[in-house]
C-alpha cells in the first residue's frame, strides 16, 4: 500500500454518527401498546451546527485549537414532529467500538476528554412543533492538553418509557472534531493475531480458516487504512492474498477487532498467515499533512492444518501391517515349537528302540 493521506469526508462521518447516537440507549424494547407506537413515530427532531462566526452550512463541528484555546459555537435543534417535545442537551466523548462503529459514551457515563471540555449553555430545551432553538456552547481546551485528535458529540436526547417499564434514550446530534496543536505522532499496532484451521473429510479438497486480529491506534492522530493478508502452507506452498475488507476510521487510543474468513485453505500440515496493516492520518481538506502521514505494523501466526483423514488412513495401514507382522511372527514361532516337539518325540522314540534292542 503506497503512502498517502486521506481527506476527511464530513458527510459520511456525520451520517455514521447520527446512526450511532440514535442507536444508543438504556434499553431498546418494542413499545407494547399501539398508542405508544403512534406517539413515538410522531416525535421527530433535527440537530445540526448553527450558522455562527465559526462557519455556515457545516455538516459537523471541526476545530483546530492550541492548548488553552477557547471558542463559542451553537447547535440548532428543530422540532419536526406534530407534538411539543422536551429534550436534554449535552456533550459526550466520542469513541470507536471494537467492531469499528463510531459511537458516543452512554448518558450517565462521565466524559474525560473533549466531551468534558464542552459546556452547553442550557441542558434542556422545550420546543413546539416546527420550532427551532439555537443552543450555545463553549469549548475550552485545558492548557495541559496533549496534542492530537479528539472527538465528541453535542446531542439532543429524549428518554422514552416503553410499555414494560424499560427506558430508551433517543439521541441525535452533531460530531465535534478537534485537533489540538502540537506534534502529531501516529502509530498503529497489530496484536493478538490468531489462526484456526478447519478441514473436511476429503483430504484432497481445501478446508477453511479464520484469522482473528486486533488493531490498535496507539498514536495521537485519527487513522484510516487497510490491511494486507497473505496465507500459505509450509515452504510457501499454495500462497495467496486474502481480502481483509475495509478498515474503518480509528480514533486515538481505540482498538478494532476483525475476524477474517479464509476459504480454500489447503490441509498442508501447517497454515501460515502474515498480516500487514497500514494507517493513514486523516487530514482535513486544506490542512498540511504531518511529516509521517502513514504508519504500518505487521504480525505472523501459524496453525496446524493436518489432513486428519490421510493421517487416519495411514495409521490404519500401519496397524494392519503391524498386525500382519505380529501374526506372522506368532505363526512362525508356533511352527518352530511344533517342529521342535516332533523332533523331540522322534528322538525319544529312537532312544526307546535302542534300549529295547540291548
Amino acid at each position: 500500500m503506497t503512502a498517502r493521506t486521506r481527506l476527511l469526508a464530513p458527510r459520511r462521518l456525520v451520517a455514521a454518527l447520527a446512526v450511532a447516537i440514535l442507536s444508543i440507549g438504556i434499553a431498546a424494547p418494542a413499545l407494547a401498546a399501539s398508542e405508544e407506537q403512534e406517539a413515538s413515530t410522531s416525535v421527530s427532531w433535527g440537530a445540526r451546527p448553527d450558522d455562527t462566526a465559526q462557519g455556515e452550512g457545516r455538516p459537523n463541528f471541526i476545530y483546530d485549537l492550541e492548548p488553552g484555546g477557547e471558542l463559542s459555537d451553537a447547535i440548532l435543534i428543530t422540532n419536526r414532529g406534530e407534538e411539543p417535545i422536551e429534550l436534554s442537551v449535552y456533550a459526550a466523548d466520542g469513541k470507536t467500538t471494537s467492531d469499528g462503529t463510531l459511537d458516543l459514551l452512554p448518558s450517565g457515563e462521565e466524559s474525560t476528554e473533549l466531551g468534558s471540555w464542552i459546556a452547553v449553555e442550557q441542558d434542556e430545551v422545550a420546543l413546539a412543533p416546527d420550532e427551532s432553538a439555537s443552543i450555545p456552547f463553549d469549548l475550552a481546551v485545558p492548557a495541559d492538553a496533549q496534542p492530537g485528535d479528539y472527538a465528541a458529540g453535542v446531542v439532543a436526547a429524549m428518554r422514552v418509557e416503553g410499555g414494560d417499564g424499560l427506558i430508551t434514550e433517543r439521541r441525535l446530534g452533531s460530531r465535534v472534531l478537534l485537533r489540538v496543536a502540537g506534534d502529531l505522532a501516529p502509530a498503529l499496532e497489530v496484536s493478538d493475531l490468531q489462526a484456526d484451521f478447519s478441514g473436511g473429510l476429503n483430504p484432497f479438497l481445501p478446508g477453511s480458516a479464520s484469522i482473528d486480529v486486533t488493531l490498535t491506534n496507539t498514536g495521537n492522530a485519527t487513522l484510516v487504512g487497510g490491511a494486507d493478508l497473505a496465507v500459505s502452507g509450509p515452504f510457501g506452498w499454495a500462497a495467496r492474498a486474502v481480502d481483509v475488507g475495509e478498515i474503518p476510521e480509528m480514533l486515538p487510543g481505540t482498538s478494532l477487532t476483525r475476524s477474517i474468513a479464509v476459504t480454500e485453505a489447503w490441509p498442508l500440515v501447517l497454515f501460515n498467515a502474515d498480516l500487514r496493516a497500514t494507517g493513514d492520518v486523516v487530514v482535513r481538506e486544506g490542512a498540511v499533512p504531518p511529516p509521517t502521514a502513514t504508519v504500518t505494523d505487521e504480525a505472523s501466526t501459524q496453525a496446524w492444518a493436518v489432513p486428519w483423514t490421510i493421517v487416519a488412513i495411514v495409521l490404519i495401514i500401519i496397524l494392519i501391517v503391524v498386525w500382519r507382522a505380529v501374526a506372522a511372527k506368532r505363526r512362525k514361532r508356533a511352527h518352530e515349537a511344533e517342529v521342535a516337539r516332533a523332533v523331540e518325540k522322534a528322538l525319544a522314540a529312537s532312544r526307546e528302540n535302542e534300549t529295547a534292542a540291548v
